[in-house]
């Protein structure tokens, strides 16, 4: 029943690493996807988001508006505390619950935690591995402007507002450089990928 976090920065290859797992038949838990569906209209967190920093984050149609929360949070650590102390329960209560059915399902089951805050938010959980998508900060802003179309200087505040690439290799159990080819990118997973299932 191994339970593993994968982690990274923005743009650092997070999403072709899970889908590489997955492909190995690992289990994945979308922290961002629960984020999202915790948030959904009618939701206790959006009601207690809506509260707490007012209409103007919802849209008419009554989901969340996401530039205008952004903007609200962004550079600003109270106010993302107090965002945070909303939806981090949330998440972490859905997370579990998604954990426990995976190995419900199959007690020999791999399940990654797709995490991207697993630093800020989930680091003391009981990980049996934590691994880290790891590529230099330059790497990640050219793709943040090519792939995502963001302007320069909005790339690197994002990435300068994370946590330190050295903070998540720091806590890491395996580094994936994904700095190179996606082919290295991958041949790296499925060299790891024998040392995840032999925990089961």
């Amino acid at each position: 029943m191994p339970l593993i976090a994968l982690t990274g920065g923005i743009a650092s290859g997070k999403s072709t690493i899970a889908a590489r797992l997955g492909e190995h038949g690992a289990v994945i838990v979308d922290a961002d996807r629960i984020v999202h569906e915790v948030q959904s209209p009618g939701s206790p967190v959006l009601d207690a988001i809506s509260e707490a920093f007012g209409a103007e984050v919802i849209h008419e149609d009554g989901s969340l508006d996401r530039a205008a929360l952004g903007a609200l949070v962004f550079g600003d650590d109270a106010a993302l505390a107090r965002l945070n102390g909303i939806v981090h329960p949330a998440v972490r209560d859905e997370s579990a619950r998604r954990f426990a059915a995976a190995f419900a399902d199959d007690s020999d089951a791999v399940v990654v935690y797709d995490v991207p805050l697993l630093v800020e938010a989930r680091v003391d959980d009981p990980w049996d591995l934590i691994v880290v998508a790891d590529a230099p900060a330059d790497v990640r802003v050219r793709r943040l402007i090519e792939l995502r179309g963001m302007a320069e200087d909005a790339a690197r505040a994002r990435i300068a507002a994370q946590v330190s690439d050295a903070d998540r290799r720091a806590i890491a159990d395996i580094v994936i450089d994904t700095s190179g080819t996606l082919a290295e990118t991958l041949r790296q997973v499925d060299e790891a990928w024998p040392r995840f299932a032999n925990l089961s």
